[in-house]
């Protein structure tokens, strides 16, 4: 009988704790031609090359470039212009929304500062609630992954998160291009 040891609990809990904390970005997998068949060597942001905006925002625009380049680079993948054997390509969908949230105005609660008494009137129990409405932005990053030499899709995968205060935007657009890399190098590694 295998018993599991305390590193090992200890481990797991982690995972699951940062896995539950960044648990705001959500990854879709799409459009698949063909499967993913060998470790790629060498990769080109075509974004980059042709002067294409992905984002509304230039630095955030560059930000993404930096950082798709900088996780690549760091997993061994090597920058090239000229023979890539990934092609990779990103875009994005910016859409301002709208919540409504409901608060209720009832300052004597059934459990609150007096007794509840039915044949009593209330002026202030008639359940008014003032409705608060907040805006937010729901950010989805597209990273397409092309193999150069098939010229076909090997997948489109789509983060998409919510972006309540433009100071914070960056930071979140980048978390979600961090698991759309993650959970790219996840699938090549899974395909071998």
């Amino acid at each position: 009988m295998n018993r599991i040891q305390p590193s090992q609990l200890i481990t797991t809990l982690v995972i699951l704790i940062t896995m539950s904390s960044c648990s705001a970005i959500e990854i879709f997998e799409e459009n698949n031609e063909m499967p993913l068949k060998k470790p790629y060597k060498s990769f080109v942001i075509i974004n980059q090359e042709v002067g294409m905006r992905g984002f509304s925002s230039q630095f955030i625009d560059t930000q993404v470039q930096i950082h798709l380049k900088e996780a690549l680079e760091s997993q061994g993948l090597i920058y090239d212009k000229t023979t890539p054997e990934l092609v990779i390509r990103y875009t994005s969908n910016e859409d301002p929304r709208k919540r409504d949230s409901y608060q209720n105005n009832n300052p004597y609660p059934y459990w609150g500062y007096r007794v509840w008494d039915p044949w009593m009137y209330n002026p202030y129990f008639n359940n008014q609630s003032n409705v608060k409405t907040s805006t937010y932005e729901l950010v989805q990053v597209i990273v397409d992954f092309i193999d150069q030499k098939e010229d076909k899709l090997l997948m489109t995968l789509t983060g998409v998160t919510e972006v309540s205060n433009q100071k914070t935007k960056s930071k979140k657009v980048l978390k979600t291009t961090d698991k759309i890399i993650e959970y790219f190098l996840y699938k090549v590694k899974d395909s071998q």
